[in-house]
């Protein structure tokens, strides 16, 4: 069974940073697109950051210069620096995987997600 398990969340003061990470199980990562989505109380999930298998990256505008994604194949994890933290960044981080099956389609998966804190 595949799984996608985060973790680095925690409370930080603004200007911080913190450095999530997500492990995947299984044999999907290498060719799965990876990418962090946040959930802030009241807000929709939006998209943070995204790494495709190829290592393409791209970013929310409200992260760009701030935060950065990175993928290790070799030990089929993904995270996200995170830093000059700010109050607004606070929200439930959620790791996800976009597994390729047919040509054209993907299979979706998501962690559990980690909370992250700003404090001003």
């Amino acid at each position: 069974q595949v799984q996608l398990v985060e973790s680095g969340g925690g409370l930080v003061q603004a200007g911080g940073s913190l450095r999530l990470s997500c492990a995947a199980s299984g044999s999907i990562f290498s060719r799965s697109a990876m990418g962090w989505y946040r959930q802030a109380p009241g807000n929709q999930r939006e998209l943070v950051a995204r790494v495709t298998s190829g290592g393409t990256t791209n970013y929310a505008d409200f992260v760009k210069g701030r935060f950065t994604i990175s993928r290790d194949n070799a030990k089929d994890t993904v995270h996200l620096q995170m830093n000059s933290l700010k109050p607004e960044d606070t929200a439930v981080y959620y790791c996800n995987a976009e597994v390729p099956t047919t040509p054209g389609r993907y299979l979706e998966l998501w962690g559990q997600g980690t909370l992250v804190t700003v404090s001003s």
